[in-house]
């Protein structure tokens, strides 16, 4: 039986897990990120975090075959460079040779969001899939696309950023600089947003309620929760979210016309009071959708395993 580390990195947790050559998780160990630390010390710590949880599966570095990682941004295959995470404050590191140093097995590293999608389409929601594509609704909106069961990042493996294709012309301004982006419409950040914009022109609305007045604590759980018990801006406001849902993974469907569409993040948990009226929304608005239908629509099954364990399925790939 082989065995790999898998170690998703995040701007807040460095969660490390060892699996089987089956994706199955052995045992895991995890550890702040301490993002303010200089590079090296930082990859160190990444470095030490997957050993740590070699130890915690009892076995030894001899044991392990290789290393992957998810990391929130991609390797240029030009220079072998980090190319940027913002919230690790890294631009054109070298994130590769660095965490080579510490692991004498071969370590590969990928797209966290890529990880997260190829864990869920090997071991979770998509296992019974050969072709799928993740969104992941939080912060942004994340994105991997499995083709054939290995991922698909384009010619230059900097591709499937589905949360920056363009939903509106012009439109809104997106984190990355660009306007009208899927994200700026679709993420959990966008929602909140949009649910800010209508209890500032509906000030009755529940919403302002369960924020205890102050809009600043409004979070993507709200509206949902509000729009069940009834509240009409609530409802408004969810309907119009899951319209832009929608329109953006349409396009995605009628790219790549996956077996399915895995919906991961936070907005996710809402379950059935999401995926039922996105399925509806999509037939309505996806190219063909009367004659051949749409692909499976699924909540993600992992939660945070799925990019502990895609960052260990990346070395059988």
């Amino acid at each position: 039986m082989k065995y790999y580390i898998g170690i998703d990195l995040g701007g807040t947790n460095i969660a490390a897990g060892i699996t089987d050559e089956n994706g199955k998780i052995i045992a895991k160990y995890s550890a702040k990120t301490n993002a303010g630390k200089p590079f090296e010390e930082l990859v160190a710590d990444i470095a030490e975090t997957g050993k740590k949880a070699v130890e915690a599966a009892g076995l030894k570095m001899s044991d392990i075959s290789a290393v992957g990682m998810g990391t929130p941004s991609c390797i240029n295959p030009q220079t072998n460079l980090l190319v940027h995470a913002n919230n690790l404050n890294w631009q054109n590191v070298p994130l590769y040779a660095e965490l080579k140093k510490h692991f004498s097995v071969p370590v590969y590293i990928q797209n966290d969001a890529a990880c997260a999608a190829l864990g869920e389409a090997s071991n979770g929601a998509a296992a019974d899939y050969d072709n799928a594509v993740m969104i992941t609704l939080g912060t942004g909106v994340g994105s991997g696309i499995i083709l054939n069961k290995h991922i698909f990042n384009g010619c230059d493996d900097m591709g499937a950023e589905v949360g920056h294709t363009k939903l509106v012309h012009n439109g809104q301004t997106c984190t990355c600089g660009q306007k009208g982006c899927f994200e700026a419409y679709a993420s959990a950040t966008a929602l909140i947003n949009q649910a800010k914009a209508a209890v500032e022109d509906n000030p009755g609305s529940i919403m302002n309620e369960m924020c205890g007045g102050d809009l600043s604590a409004m979070n993507a759980k709200i509206p949902f929760d509000a729009a069940k018990q009834g509240d009409s801006t609530a409802k408004s406001v969810v309907e119009k979210y899951i319209d832009y849902l929608a329109a953006g993974l349409s396009s995605v469907i009628a790219l790549f016309r996956p077996q399915a569409v895995i919906i991961g993040g936070g907005i996710s948990t809402e379950g059935d009071y999401l995926i039922k009226p996105l399925k509806q929304r999509l037939y309505d608005c996806t190219f063909s959708a009367e004659q051949i239908g749409i692909p499976e629509i699924v909540t993600a099954k992992l939660g945070n395993d799925a990019g502990i364990i895609g960052a260990a399925m990346l070395c059988k790939a």
